[in-house]
């Protein structure tokens, strides 16, 4: 009986967040789920919320995303260091942990529901046309509505990240902060111990669940030219199987990673529902000394004893900087904000990921992942008792390809085109929520892909990896609540219209091979709206292509850069400390000169990683031959470890 009431109110509790009630078979998911697992007693459940918190703290960490998870728990790691981490979001679900259903949590609760400014130059395609920008409102952020695809990026981005005046971000210097977190869970891939590691708190893995289509992605990569490869090994251009941050068939958010390990630290207070409205800052000598935050409806103040640290991610922490006087001096003054130091680069310098949608072709086998046919209540009690099935598989998402267009010089290895492969697309659910995840409207939908609802398809989304056009992030108001005004700006530089059009021409090529062709593939060549005057497959025809089915890749970054003292717009120094305010650092995705050459969720985790260190080297004694905590785990703690997790409790640092 007990378990019976655990059941109902895990499902209606997860249902309601994730706003998901129609999918019939979740419900016999979450039972068999409490069935199978009720007695086993998690080592790693949820961190607590803490109820009564400090008035100070050594560190006060804003956000609990990927790289606010990552700073709770390397900082927490140093006895005598109280660690306070603010989330604006509760906890995660049963349901956010389910690779395929990662669409669903789009505009659910666990999500910003952030929405840009109508603009001219993209996204005409969507409601209103303005871009639908999703965000994690939940303790490990993005990283729990994202599709878990663990991409480093090219060592060319860090090598051009130093050149531009931050010494120590070269890619020699950040390669063992990415192996610092990993526990590469593929036996091949750990065997390349100069690019992979193992014993880390992130389980990086292959999808348990793949269809003949990701197999057949492999075979035009090759007939095409491309090696096959590991993309985060020693070469990055070329066709791979996607890894992903999932364990034993489950999302591997980076709140499950970094935080439910460490829940049982006494120095580490975690604050959920907690929306961080200003840092404090004393005009006097400019020193950040506090945050103000709305919980319960209730206006709270903490002070910080030595740094607050804006890890809220590259829309919320320049709204922050903005909301507490630190930004371009003219535009706080045009909301009523009055100026603490004058940093013009504050919001500006937006870069994001952008891919065409849409790009879609039916095939004559039953064998992608449509959703009526394959999601169903046999395939949840599968994934709940043996850990795969379809329930695994990223939204289709099997294999990734990097490539080179004639604008890339192709022997820098340097590529600019990602192609995301997928055995599935936006007809393959129905016409349902990839549709509403993306903001296409009905219209768009019924005269493109309308005939293809339900039936057996796979797409190509290519994605631009380094965009020359720069968006921007401004205050709507004073009023902390008031959501910011958000720019895009996509493709308003023309060489990023002609780099996305070669990838566009590159997609529909593979379509071509032999290998698709067993397949049947053929392009769904449905002419798009405001598209069809224009004669199909002319470059004319798929630059307009381009503006309607843009489709963000959430990879939102840059808004607050690091750089040296001699770059006007840097906001951060290349010590992630920001200008002209002490005890005030910066370290989340906003940092990034320049956006990374692929997802951004692995070089986020980086990014806090060293920045960790940074904070450590800082603030700790200057004896080589000091002792830090060697985390030793209490018996309690250390009883819980599973073996991923048993050399953590003995580290030295």
């Amino acid at each position: 009986m007990a378990v019976l009431t655990t059941v109902s109110a895990a499902a209606k509790a997860a249902l309601t967040i994730g706003g998901i009630s129609k999918l019939t078979f979740i419900p016999a998911m979450l039972a068999a789920l409490a069935y199978f697992h009720y007695d086993v007693f998690d080592p790693e459940s949820r961190p607590f919320n803490q109820k009564y918190l400090r008035e100070e703290y050594d560190f006060i960490i804003v956000g609990g995303g990927s790289a606010g998870s990552v700073l709770a728990n390397r900082l927490s790691e140093i006895d005598g260091w109280n660690v306070l981490l603010l989330e604006a979001g509760g906890h995660e679900t049963d349901i956010s942990d389910v690779p395929l259903l990662s669409l669903y949590l789009h505009k659910s609760k666990l999500d910003w529901k952030y929405r840009t400014e109508p603009q001219d130059s993209a996204c005409q395609a969507m409601v209103d046309k303005r871009c639908s920008w999703t965000k994690g409102k939940v303790l490990g952020g993005s990283s729990v509505l994202n599709t878990m695809l663990y991409i480093r990026g090219n060592k060319r981005d860090f090598d051009h990240w130093e050149s531009l005046g931050n010494p120590g971000w070269g890619y020699k210097d950040v390669l063992p902060y990415f192996k610092k977190s990993q526990d590469q869970r593929n036996p091949y891939l750990a065997k390349d111990k100069k690019n992979h590691a193992t014993g880390g708190y992130l389980t990086v893995q292959d999808a348990p669940y793949n269809t003949p289509i990701g197999a057949a992605f492999l075979q035009s990569g090759e007939e095409m030219g491309y090696d096959i490869l590991d993309v985060n090994g020693d070469q990055q251009t070329g066709f791979g199987w996607y890894q992903f941050t999932m364990r034993r068939g489950t999302r591997c958010s980076a709140a499950k990673a970094f935080l439910r390990p460490v829940r049982l630290r006494q120095n580490l207070h975690i604050s959920l529902f907690s929306h961080v409205t200003k840092v404090l800052i004393d005009r006097s000598n400019k020193r950040a000394y506090g945050v103000e935050f709305i919980r319960d409806t209730t206006k709270q103040v903490i002070y910080a004893k030595r740094e607050v640290i804006l890890a809220a991610g590259a829309i919320a922490s320049p709204q922050l900087l903005m909301l507490s006087g630190v930004g371009p001096a003219k535009h706080l003054e045009e909301v009523g904000i009055e100026v603490v130091y004058d940093s013009p680069g504050v919001g500006r310098n937006l870069q994001d990921h952008i891919a065409v949608g849409g790009i879609v072709f039916q095939i004559d086998y039953p064998i992608s992942l449509v959703m009526n046919r394959l999601v169903n209540i046999n395939s949840a009690l599968r994934y709940a008792v043996t850990e795969d099935g379809p329930l695994t598989s990223s939204i289709g998402l099997e294999v990734v390809a990097f490539i080179n267009t004639k604008y890339a010089n192709s022997t820098d290895d340097w590529p600019d085109i990602e192609f995301m492969m997928t055995s599935a697309s936006i007809p393959s659910d129905g016409g349902t929520q990839v549709k509403r995840a993306h903001s296409i409207t009905d219209e768009f939908y019924d005269q493109v892909f309308g005939h293809l609802t339900n039936k057996d398809v796979f797409g190509v989304f290519p994605m631009m990896l380094r965009p020359k056009s720069r968006g921007f992030i401004k205050l709507r108001s004073k009023n902390p609540l008031d959501y910011p005004i958000m720019i895009h700006n996509y493709l308003t530089h023309p060489d990023d219209v002609g780099v996305l059009r070669e990838g566009v021409k590159a997609a529909v090529a593979t379509a071509e091979t032999k290998a698709m062709k067993r397949l049947g593939a053929r392009y769904n060549s449905n002419p798009v709206p405001n598209c069809k005057h224009l004669p199909l497959y002319t470059d004319e025809y798929w630059d307009c292509y381009i503006r309607q089915y843009t489709m963000t890749i959430y990879h939102l970054s840059c808004t607050a850069k690091m750089g040296p003292t001699s770059d006007p717009m840097a906001v951060v120094d290349p010590q992630l400390r920001v200008y002209g305010i002490k005890g005030l650092r910066v370290i989340d995705a906003s940092i990034m000169p320049t956006i990374s050459n692929g997802n951004i969720n692995a070089p986020v985790i980086m990014i806090a990683e060293k920045g960790s260190d940074m904070i450590k080297e800082t603030w700790l004694p200057k004896n080589p031959k000091r002792k830090r905590r060697s985390l030793k785990c209490s018996n309690f703690e250390r009883i819980l470890k599973i073996g991923r997790l048993s050399r953590q409790c003995d580290i030295e640092s």
